[in-house]
């Protein structure tokens, strides 16, 4: 018999089965669910079957994500029948005005929007009581998947996305984000470094931090300053990266910044990559090159002043990688301005680019515009997009060739003595490539999953690299 309850599933005990669609944002969210569930001790189940009830975080941001996700509700029902609903497609409003996922799937016990989770725990208590009181039977932190106050996560042991605001204050006129999430929030910056720390101790050797707008951390609160170790700390972008370099440091940690928006002030971030203390890596979602689009998409940056931006950047820090994304065929949109923007990834020489054909949303402001596109146009235009940009990030692939890289582990059957995958500081988890990781030379040589390894770069191979372990 083991003393561990968390091992060992208490009899009786009832089950949840969880589904998390969507962003990191999203997996964030269902992250404090899933800990708030195992710290009043109820069992989580893979099937929907059988379970006492299923939780189904929802994404609504594009239709192919609002598809997917009431097909999961669907589903849930089905098999089921006792089906809570979260996230952002809970947020939606049906055509008929009233909740999107309650016209759709009646049956539903409860919706609620995004970053709700007591209101989802105060749903689960009323249809499935609580099987104990949390302040008498205490969580083990011990145990590898309760990483201090950072909870449970759903990513592998060795990463984690860790969220520093919730909300936006932009208005794209493509984008319902802040009709879902609401404005900007940014949480307090010794809670965020609290959960960084937790993490780092547990394992993690790569944070990726994610927000809506990461540059904007902190605007909210006017920069107000926090305190952290009894120490004071500003609620600012540059304030936070420092002291979370300072917290990867003993561990030898990664932390990459994801949805950097290109303001000025984050040239103050460039020198922390420069000196290895940050990955020097921008994950930057530009969406386009051309002023007009730009002001028709009510984007908050300048398509003129990117490239000196970017040339800015690349100055600071010559080793800096840039990722973005991208629409083609937004309305309005001539052959003319489309070609501003090959030109742009041609000139701006973006390592990581991904394209959507635009696709309307329900509720967003874009609808409304003249000069809607055939779905052909659109879909054209990505292709033609996505052939340049592939050139582009092939090419620069292709100079890492005869480089000595670090690469971060996330596969290696048997040890790796047949070799197994990884990523350098270029490659985020699922949204870039990947290192293959040929057998070790040296018999002596081992791979393991979470850490850190050198190798030679040999060959490039489309959006991935060959590397030899040495």
């Amino acid at each position: 018999m083991t003393d561990d309850p968390i091992a060992s599933p208490v009899a009786g005990n009832p089950k949840i089965a969880f589904v998390s669609l969507g962003c990191p944002k999203a997996l964030t969210d269902s992250e404090l669910i899933l800990t708030q569930l195992r710290a009043e001790g109820y069992e989580t189940s893979k099937a929907f079957a059988g379970a006492d009830l299923v939780i189904v975080n929802t994404c609504g941001f594009i239709d192919d994500a609002v598809k997917e996700s009431l097909d999961t509700i669907g589903e849930a029902l089905s098999a089921n029948g006792k089906v809570i609903v979260t996230g952002c497609l809970g947020a939606k409003a049906g055509d008929a005005g009233g909740n999107l996922v309650q016209q759709t799937h009646p049956k539903v016990l409860a919706v609620t929007g995004p970053h709700a989770t007591q209101e989802v725990m105060d749903a689960v208590h009323l249809h499935v009581p609580k099987p104990h009181d949390p302040f008498v039977d205490l969580v083990p932190e011990a145990r590898a998947e309760f990483r201090g106050v950072a909870g449970i996560k759903l990513t592998p042991r060795h990463y984690a996305y860790l969220k520093i605001s919730e909300g936006c204050n932009h208005r794209c006129t493509f984008c319902i984000i802040p009709s879902m999430r609401g404005d900007l929030v940014s949480r307090p910056v010794g809670d965020v470094l609290g959960d960084a720390r937790a993490l780092f101790e547990s394992g993690v050797r790569e944070l990726l931090v994610v927000s809506q707008d990461t540059s904007a951390y902190g605007v909210d609160v006017k920069y107000r300053t926090g305190f952290f170790d009894g120490q004071p700390v500003k609620t600012r972008l540059l304030d936070l990266c420092t002291r979370l370099a300072d917290l990867a440091e003993p561990y030898g940690a990664w932390v990459r910044l994801h949805y950097v928006y290109p303001y000025p002030h984050v040239d103050d971030v460039l020198p922390l990559m420069a000196e290895g203390r940050v990955l020097p890596y921008l994950d930057v979602p530009f969406q386009h090159a051309h002023p007009d689009v730009l002001k028709r998409m009510k984007r908050p940056a300048s398509g003129e002043r990117n490239l000196e931006r970017l040339a800015r950047w690349r100055e600071l820090c010559p080793q800096l990688v840039v990722r973005s994304t991208f629409i083609a065929g937004f309305p309005g949109e001539t052959e003319a301005e489309f070609e501003t923007l090959l030109d742009f990834i041609r000139e701006a020489r973006i390592d990581r680019a991904g394209c959507f054909a635009y696709s309307p949303v329900q509720g967003a402001a874009a609808n409304e515009l003249p000069g809607a596109l055939p779905q052909a146009v659109r879909e054209e235009r990505r292709a033609r997009f996505m052939a340049v940009a592939e050139a582009v990030s092939i090419a620069k692939l292709k100079e890492r060739v005869g480089a000595q890289m670090q690469v971060l582990v996330d596969q290696a059957p048997a040890l790796g003595r047949k070799g197994g995958v990884g990523r350098t500081y270029a490659d985020a988890p699922e949204i870039d490539g990947v290192v293959r990781l040929l057998p070790p030379e040296k018999a002596s040589k081992t791979l393991k999953v979470g850490e850190f390894t050198r190798a030679r770069i040999v060959a490039a191979d489309g959006h991935d690299l060959v590397a030899q372990p040495i």
